[in-house]
């Protein structure tokens, strides 16, 4: 009597989250599709299908993006050399590293540094934006987010993000309106970067339910300044130094005590640094409306 075998079902989420993992513990070394197939632990002929399906993007513009990312962080943040930076994101020498960078900043490293620094280690370039940014003073409603937790520099947040998006997608949460969010809860200056805690997660559709691991949380739903900055990530803390230090000050606005969260209202995926969009979130006491 013949048998018919049971199919043999596979939870790519797990498998697509050891190679995001895997991608940022090693941006550093070597990466090829190969080896993060076997990663991956699924055919070489399809791994590469899947994630580009599910990430929106390649392999190879992923480890490219993230390498460039944490690159021009180095940059504005620390007194590295771009060798040492080449070396540091995976470049075989700071010429190859110099042509990557340029291709997708627009100009070289140490020019793209000597306009965002004044005097390293990192201070802020107030100068470079005198007038400050745009900020509205407005109700935000309550926005439910699912999300996971992120520990660490906040500048390597999008690895949350990746797996997020990863079991929102598998949980068939993600929609054309979908925003991203991220919550943070440490100030940078405050607290050494293995200590920072912050959120990364997505909006979700009304009456959805999660799953774990993704867990949920609120932000908004009280009176919110919004700051809206346009650039690379990194250069946002010069926009945070303006927002506390001039605007808060200046406007005698009561803080709400909540976290300032992010929206990001494009993405690195398919945006130059130069032209991305971000709303900064600092919640204020219930007054600051009425106070108008």
């Amino acid at each position: 009597m013949s048998t018919t075998p049971s199919p043999q079902w596979v939870d790519y989420r797990a498998q697509l989250l050891r190679v995001t993992a895997h991608i940022h513990d090693h941006l550093a070394e070597p990466l090829d599709l190969a080896e993060l197939a076997v990663v991956a632990d699924l055919s070489p002929f399809h791994w590469h299908r899947i994630y580009h399906a599910l990430m929106g993007e390649t392999v190879a513009a992923t480890v490219r993006r993230l390498r460039l990312h944490q690159a021009s962080g180095h940059l504005a943040q620390t007194a590295l050399t771009v060798t040492e930076i080449a070396r540091r994101c995976g470049y075989p020498n700071a010429q190859s590293f110099t042509r990557a960078f340029r291709q997708f900043f627009g100009e070289s490293p140490q020019a793209w540094r000597e306009t965002r620094t004044d005097d390293l280690p990192w201070r802020t370039a107030a100068a470079a934006q005198p007038d400050g940014w745009p900020v509205t003073v407005r109700q935000v409603p309550a926005i439910e987010v699912a999300g996971v937790p992120h520990r660490g520099s906040y500048m390597r947040i999008g690895r949350a993000f990746e797996t997020a998006q990863i079991q929102f997608a598998a949980q068939g949460l993600m929609r054309p309106d979908t925003r991203w969010l991220a919550q943070y809860l440490d100030d940078p200056f405050a607290y050494p970067e293995a200590q920072l805690s912050s959120r990364a997660g997505f909006s979700l559709p009304p009456g959805a339910e999660v799953a774990p691991p993704l867990q949920r949380f609120s932000l908004g739903g009280t009176p919110c300044a919004v700051l809206r900055y346009r650039g690379p990530y990194p250069n946002m803390r010069d926009a945070y130094q303006w927002l506390y230090g001039s605007w808060l000050i200046a406007s005698g606005h009561r803080l709400a005590d909540q976290p300032v969260f992010e929206d990001y209202l494009n993405s690195p995926r398919d945006t130059a640094p130069a032209d991305l969009l971000s709303d900064i979130y600092l919640p204020l006491a219930p007054s600051a409306i009425a106070a108008r």
